[in-house]
């Protein structure tokens, strides 16, 4: 075990990938942002670099080569940017590549993999931070993962880049730097397997993405109440691993669900209405979702972290549904 940055295994696993199979190509190479540690992607382009392009800036033609190259055989990685950004490629990726299989009775397959950089960083404002997992969630086809640790980065980017479907890989851009124990050489993550990062009996906290290290740190917090709260990861929301979350919720009773997007609709939304109607009678207490709100995000730094979503707001909400 080596322990990385999220970025370095999410660099790995590009690297493993791109070695094994020549059929993998990188379509935009920010990968990781333009922070510092952007240079850890310069070791593709001098390994690979006849297979990685930067095009000009046009997501909806970014996506649309993609969604091309994986129907005529290839394996891309299209490398979106800012995850607001995927608006402008929505219906290539909702309405063709999310329906190929299905409206070709199979013949065709978009084995592609897109990528992109989610949530709040500070000063993101109302069209650079926005976590659109729920949106995709709402369009069959699409297969949604979202890393927490730099584990998950490796171990789920592998098999994203081997999967048959069009898979949409959300990274948090605070993430990126997050240090963790990670295994050397190839590893793998099978998709729709949830992971318990931490047991507990009191409450079962199901948060993703940069939300499980919030969720920890409540639990850290609610430990010195005496509450053990559960933390669950789902880590991909298609598949959907529901029976470890509802076999968590069997065993504490109560449910929060943790999600970076806005209340209406949200990924805690899906979660919490799958709960209430597969384990009502396991339920000591109503759900409660922690989101953002209903509203655009402000550029505003005090009134952005007014809005986000925190280990505090997290432990708020476990000790009320623990009385």
């Amino acid at each position: 075990m080596a322990r990385i940055t999220y970025a370095q295994a999410l660099i790995d696993a590009l690297h493993l990938s791109m070695a094994e199979d020549p059929r993998i190509n990188m379509i935009g190479s920010y990968v990781l942002g333009l922070g510092p540690l952007r240079g850890l992607v310069d070791r593709l382009k001098a390994d690979f670099g006849d297979r990685i392009v930067d095009p000009p800036c046009s997501e909806s033609a970014i996506v649309s080569l993609g969604i091309g190259a994986a129907m005529a055989g290839d394996r891309p990685f299209v490398d979106i940017g800012t995850a607001s950004f995927l608006f402008e490629g929505w219906s290539q990726i909702v309405n063709e590549a999310g329906n190929a299989h299905y409206m070709t009775g199979g013949q065709v397959a978009v084995p592609a993999v897109f990528h992109m950089l989610h949530g709040l960083r500070g000063g993101s404002a109302a069209q650079h931070g926005h976590s659109p997992q729920a949106m995709l969630w709402n369009a069959p086809g699409i297969e949604i993962v979202l890393p927490a640790s730099p584990r998950d980065a490796k171990g789920l980017m592998r098999s994203a880049l081997k999967s048959p479907n069009p898979t949409v890989v959300l990274d948090h851009a605070k993430l990126l730097g997050l240090e963790g124990e990670v295994p050397e050489g190839d590893f793998e993550i099978p998709l729709g397997v949830a992971e318990v990062k931490r047991e507990g009996a009191d409450v079962t906290i199901v948060a993703t993405s940069l939300m499980v290290s919030l969720a920890l740190q409540a639990a850290e917090a609610l430990a010195g109440d005496g509450i053990e709260a559960e933390v669950v990861d789902p880590r991909t929301l298609v598949p959907f691993d529901r029976e470890t979350i509802l076999a968590s919720v069997a065993k504490t009773g109560r449910l929060v669900v943790v999600d970076e997007a806005n209340m209406s609709c949200s990924v805690a939304s899906e979660i919490a209405a799958t709960v209430a109607e597969a384990a009502f009678s396991d339920l000591k207490a109503p759900i409660r979702r922690v989101c953002r709100p209903d509203t655009p995000i402000p550029f505003s730094p005090p009134l952005e972290a007014e809005i986000a979503v925190n280990a505090d707001k997290i432990a708020a909400a476990a000790r009320h549904v623990c009385g």
